[in-house]
């Protein structure tokens, strides 16, 4: 076996699935220098070295077995969902871009991001580990039973932080805000937390009354919140709760 994932770059790849991240990695592909077909709409099948499904989870199965049945064992099948398991799946390999998309990016969108692979022969991971360095990714392994926590983690640093800054964009309603200005006012913000999440963790980076212990800021804040948007209330209450335990094992860290 050629350890070199080079080994594969020539491969075709066939990419089913014309989402959001279907229509994106097949552009990214392209500009690799991938043969690459598609995106290919959700139950059409053309067979290549390689087939990529970019389906939602619960077509996975009968994608895949689908592109078995055309092409046998010499194709390589793979799906990209953070969660599911290969295991119990008729697939060779897992590839799955720590991003979010919304469909139109370039190839760019890939450089530079993490990118789980998995693949159930050694072959199979090369060839993942292939295509996830031609996008410019960096490539980890990742085991099925480790998927369900990688994917929880993912879906709390992306789409529940979409929630959090919607829930922020009413309350700037409630403060006299139209909704575009509580955005432009707001993302420097989320920009400047993020960075000091990033480089220096969670208990620096945490600031505010409730890691001051202000408990009347708090209660101040809560005021507003059942006032002004009381269908948030639980969310606010839950996070504030979430918040002094974050404060406290920073405290104790010190």
């Amino acid at each position: 076996m050629n350890s070199n994932p080079q080994h594969y770059f020539a491969r075709t790849v066939v990419v089913v699935g014309a989402g959001r991240l279907g229509r994106a990695i097949a552009r990214a592909f392209a500009t690799a220098g991938i043969d690459v077909t598609g995106p290919l709409g959700r139950g059409e099948i053309a067979i290549a070295d390689i087939v990529l499904l970019c389906v939602p989870d619960a077509e996975i199965a009968p994608a895949a077995a689908a592109a078995r049945a055309r092409g046998g064992s010499r194709v390589l099948i793979g799906h990209t969902s953070g969660a599911t398991p290969l295991e119990g799946l008729d697939v060779d390999f897992g590839l799955h871009p720590l991003q979010s998309f919304t469909g139109d990016e370039g190839s760019e969108a890939f450089a530079g991001i993490g990118c789980a692979i998995a693949g159930r022969t050694a072959d199979a991971r090369e060839a993942a580990l292939a295509l996830a360095t031609s996008l410019g990714a960096h490539p980890f392994d990742i085991a099925d039973e480790q998927r369900a926590a990688y994917h929880a983690a993912a879906s709390i640093a992306s789409n529940y932080v979409v929630t959090l800054l919607d829930a922020a964009e009413q309350l700037g309603a409630a403060a006299g805000l139209s909704a575009q200005d509580a955005r432009a006012r707001l993302a420097p913000l989320v920009r400047s937390t993020i960075e000091n999440w990033q480089r220096q963790g969670p208990e620096i980076a945490l600031t505010g009354p409730v890691a001051r212990g202000d408990e009347v800021t708090v209660g101040r804040q809560r005021a507003a919140v059942a006032s002004g948007a009381p269908d948030l209330l639980p969310v606010f209450d839950v996070l504030r709760t979430a918040t002094r335990a974050l404060a406290t094992r920073g405290q104790d860290a010190r």
